[in-house]
């Protein structure tokens, strides 16, 4: 083998060497390149992420606000509740974890994945999902013994509403339950606008008011005064970060921003108010409103029957659920606002108020028969002997149907509409409650013809006429306040809102309250259970016929409940300078005297004390105390009447 060497002086071509210059200085430029792309042109985002995976980033839950009656007590506070949830990174088997905790809470594993998809979309894989919201304490002990096998599990406190009184202010104060996907999806929409709206200083939001959006397990209000007042009631929650390790054990944890209580609401009903009006109503359906005429404010506003709102503030079962919808007796129907009923005679207050306003003097006199004819139709009076001569003092007292037939169709259709929806009828009244209905004030229909018997039976609060319990309210406080009529307050320190004003004079509205008052103080009024020697008492009852039930009217006790006529007792009392509208509706109750009238005088007697020396009543006053025939509940009252009769007539 022969080694052939360069000769001596040898050189290799130039453009080796500039290649491999050229190659080197390449490599150096890609470098310097990748380094100047990570580091300068997308340096902040990537030291973003490097300290989003050493930081962990989480909520505060912020306290929810109390709600107080006006004398400070509870209605409304929190309790501590345990929840479990997830964290996706550090779970390993997502399957068999939703598995576990099915088997310990009971939950369907179903639902447990339907949760946990639902929460993937707003909740980051480093964050705790909430899996289940409520875990009993019986339950958190068997779960915390098997925590430690279940990587990515943790129990996490939360806040639970409870509701002392639970039944008496379900109605009124709602309740809380868990946010929809629905809900969560428009509160991120709207927290993204106001950020956006307060980065361009479009719209400059106070932090306080910047509420952070909701996350699943997250509660709202749902109905009531819970879902009214929601933004002040759910405060801002805090955040705090977590530095961990590679592992990702905890190394630090510091608070970002504090969280911020909701502001407490402080309710201007009477938690002693509401327990005695409740009380009063007794097992009947109805409901009574207390309101102050001169400020609007609401003492009680009870509805019955009602629910256990608590049972919300978890996880309500079906079987529990379908009891309270199927429920024939409604208990989630909030009467005071819901309920539109015929008024029945108390609607003869607005009337007279009409009569008065259209020039007719209140010395005019009707003479009632006990009917009247309106070509082949009979309209009867309650009293089928009839009352002979009628001025509207008389028909007040004596609540006399055959005076405001024949108003009512002297005036006619077209102005006893414009009037009565000027009184506030047939529209809102603006309270603080969702879903107030606005009742209905009859009238002539485009493509309908009307008939004069409608007129007629408008005239006495029938037929197509119907109102809320929490507008008679505001209709009565205005015929006592100097004509206005006032939205009804449910908040203490909320500053007096006027809706409108009565269109009728002062004279006119005196003459109607004095006709209440007579009503209450003279004998054979139909209100006559209110007199008592301490205080100042007007009142009007009302029964109003639910359906016409043959040719001649049967008893409360001959029809079958749904049937029976609807009792109302609208009212007020002054005592020293205490003043009070009470408006009583029984719901099927029969006679407004008998039945709204004794729940009536018990509210009455908790406003004012029980009085010292009742009023006694004559044996001609006892008989006459339930005028109408209606009101003569069951054998025993008639037996009495005739006894009495036996005794008494010669």
């Amino acid at each position: 083998m022969r080694i052939e060497l360069e000769p001596e002086g040898y050189q290799p071509p130039a453009w080796g060497l500039l290649l491999l210059q050229g190659l080197v200085a390449l490599f150096f430029c890609v470098f310097i390149l990748r380094f100047w792309y990570l580091q300068i042109m997308r340096g902040e985002e990537f030291y973003r992420q490097a300290q989003v995976n050493r930081n962990r980033k989480s909520t505060i839950p912020a306290t929810r606000g109390l709600i107080l009656d006006h004398a400070g007590q509870l209605l409304a506070e929190n309790s501590p509740a345990y929840g479990i949830a997830i964290t996706r990174e550090d779970c390993s088997d997502i399957p068999g974890t939703l598995a576990a905790v099915s088997s310990w809470t009971a939950l369907p594993l179903e639902l447990l994945q339907h949760r946990y998809e639902q929460g993937r979309a707003n909740v980051k894989a480093f964050e705790p999902q909430l899996l289940v919201s409520d875990v009993s304490f019986e339950q958190l002990s068997r779960i915390e013994g098997e925590l430690p096998l279940w990587p990515g599990l943790s129990i996490v406190t939360r806040q639970r509403r409870y509701y002392g009184q639970g039944y008496l202010f379900a109605h009124t104060l709602g309740y809380v339950a868990e946010a929809n996907s629905d809900e969560i999806a428009a509160s991120n929409a709207l927290f993204d606008l106001e950020e956006f709206l307060d980065e361009q200083n479009i719209v400059r939001i106070p932090p306080d008011d910047l509420k952070p959006p909701l996350s699943l397990g997250d509660t709202v209000g749902k109905q009531g005064l819970e879902l009214v007042y929601e933004k002040q009631l759910r405060g801002r929650k805090g955040l705090y970060f977590m530095e961990v390790d590679a592992k990702n054990r905890q190394i630090n944890r510091n608070q970002q921003e504090a969280p911020f209580g909701g502001n407490n609401l402080v309710l201007s009903l009477d938690l002693e108010m509401q327990k005695a009006a409740a009380a009063a109503m007794g097992e009947e359906a109805g409901s009574v409103v207390v309101m102050e005429p001169e400020s609007g404010k609401i003492r009680a506003l009870v509805t019955k029957p009602g629910y256990d709102n608590n049972a919300f503030t978890g996880r309500i079962s079906t079987k529990d659920w379908q009891e309270l919808r199927d429920n024939p007796r409604r208990p989630m129907h909030n009467r005071t606002i819901q309920s539109a009923y015929p008024p029945g005679s108390i609607w003869k207050l607005a009337m007279a108020g009409l009569i008065l306003s259209e020039g007719i003097s209140p010395s005019e006199s009707v003479y009632c028969p006990g009917f009247v004819k309106l070509g082949n139709q009979t309209f009867r009076c309650w009293s089928s002997g009839g009352h002979g001569s009628v001025n509207l003092k008389q028909s007040l007292v004596h609540s006399c149907d055959v005076y405001y037939y024949t108003m009512g169709e002297r005036i006619g259709i077209d102005k006893i509409e414009k009037f009565t929806k000027a009184c506030g009828f047939g529209e809102r009244t603006g309270i603080d409650l969702p879903y107030e209905r606005s009742g209905q004030v009859p009238g002539r229909r485009r493509g309908r013809a009307w008939q004069k018997g409608e007129t007629l039976n408008t005239s006495i609060g029938q037929g197509a006429t119907l109102v809320t319990p929490v507008q008679m309210a505001v209709f009565v406080s205005a015929l006592l306040n100097g004509g206005h009529l006032l939205k009804p307050s449910l908040i203490e320190n909320e500053p007096k809102q006027e809706n409108g004003l009565l269109p009728m004079t002062a004279e006119i509205r005196n003459t109607i309250v004095e006709g209440m008052r007579h009503t209450v103080e003279d004998q054979g009024g139909t209100a006559k259970r209110l007199l008592r020697p301490d205080a100042v008492m007007g009142g009007k009852t009302g029964t109003a016929q639910v359906v016409r039930i043959g040719e001649h009217r049967l008893k409360s006790h001959q029809m079958a409940y749904e049937h029976r006529d609807h009792a109302w007792m609208a009212s007020w009392g002054m005592k020293g300078d205490k003043k009070y509208v009470v408006i009583v509706m029984v719901e099927h109750g029969g006679g407004g005297s008998s039945t709204a009238g004794p729940v009536c005088k018990a509210v009455y007697d908790h406003l004012f004390g029980a009085p010292q020396n009742p009023v006694a009543e004559s044996p001609a006053q006892q008989l006459e105390a339930p005028a109408r025939a209606e009101d003569l509940e069951g054998e025993a009252a008639i037996a009495a009447a005739e006894r009495w009769m036996e005794g008494n007539v010669q």
